[in-house]
């Protein structure tokens, strides 16, 4: 194992939280830990302590049911319904079902598709995003399904100080809305009559944990830059989500039956899989999300909400 083991001590029982970095800027897992029992004080905050260091965690040889699942995320935070505009498992609400066919009925036609396509953090349409979320893989294919993971306080640093200095300034307004060059479904449609969300939120966002400074820049929701006109807004935004996903910041994760990851999504934005629909196979994920705070910029001022309302605790 890594040398960035941690040993600490629970309960009065000498218990080991191995940490293996996976990559230089993102990503480790996690060995040590029994995510289906309650966590001894020492393994709850050396696994908190991995999450913010590492943005996402994971863990393999887990054995939840969506009460343990559920009751394994509530030990870091408040949790919300399983997905805001979705909705969740009818016996279990905090449980969404990410089913390799869930956006069937929802898009029709090709989208076009970028480098930066798919990658997004999670609901940034809301005034307060999720603050984690925990995934574990349930069916899992034998090959292929891969996530990635991007780091975004490592793509900020990585910006020229004259960069950052612009980008700190910086508003984006953020819409749940389809992806480009596809047709909603009147499923959809009817979707978004109960649940529409946009918010202003700072394009650099301060970490109200660690205090790093991140780019806040999900592709999937971010349509625009505050005060700008469109042609700059489209320069800018294609610069920095291009920039978000060079290879340097993210790790890639393998699933394999009982593994689980755990995301920072103040920090992170990651990528689904388009690989697995080239093939027969069938992958079905569940998803437990914990409630998010209101981003806060570098000057200070927090994010606002032009439509919606606060997703809540469940």
């Amino acid at each position: 194992m890594s040398a960035h083991a941690l040993r600490e001590t629970a309960a009065g029982q000498a218990g080991v939280v191995e940490v293996s970095p996976m990559a230089i800027h993102i990503g480790a897992e996690i060995h040590g830990v029994d995510l289906s029992r309650p966590l001894p004080p020492a393994q709850l905050s050396a696994v908190r302590a991995a999450l913010l260091r590492w943005k996402v965690v994971f863990f393999r040889d887990q054995h939840l049911d969506h009460a343990r699942h559920i009751a394994a995320a509530r030990q870091f935070g408040d949790t919300t319904a399983g997905h805001v505009v979705y909705g969740s498992d009818g016996k279990y609400p905090q449980i969404y079902s990410v089913a390799k066919d869930r956006k069937a009925n929802r898009f029709q036609g090709q989208v076009l598709f970028r480098p930066w396509s798919g990658w997004h953090t999670d609901i940034t349409a809301a005034i307060n995003p999720p603050a984690a979320s925990m995934l574990r893989g349930d069916v899992v294919p034998p090959y292929g399904g891969d996530t990635l993971f991007t780091n975004l306080v490592a793509a900020y640093n990585a910006l020229s100080p004259v960069m950052q200095k612009f980008v700190d300034g910086l508003r984006g307004m953020h819409r749940f809305a389809p992806p480009p060059g596809v047709d909603q479904t009147p499923e959809y449609l009817e979707l978004m009559k109960k649940r529409t969300l946009v918010s202003e939120h700072p394009i650099v966002r301060v970490h109200p944990e660690t205090g790093e400074r991140a780019l806040f820049v999900s592709p999937s929701f971010l349509k625009s830059i505050v005060g700008v006109s469109p042609r700059e807004s489209q320069v800018l935004l294609e610069f920095l989500w291009e920039h978000i996903v060079r290879p340097e910041f993210t790790a890639r994760f393998r699933w394999a039956p009982g593994s689980v990851a755990f995301w920072d999504n103040r920090a992170t934005a990651h990528l689904a899989p388009r690989d697995i629909f080239d093939s027969d196979f069938d992958r079905q994920f569940y998803r437990v999300t914990l409630v998010g705070d209101v981003p806060v910029g570098v000057d200070g001022q927090p994010s606002k909400a032009i439509e919606g309302v606060p997703i809540n605790a469940l």
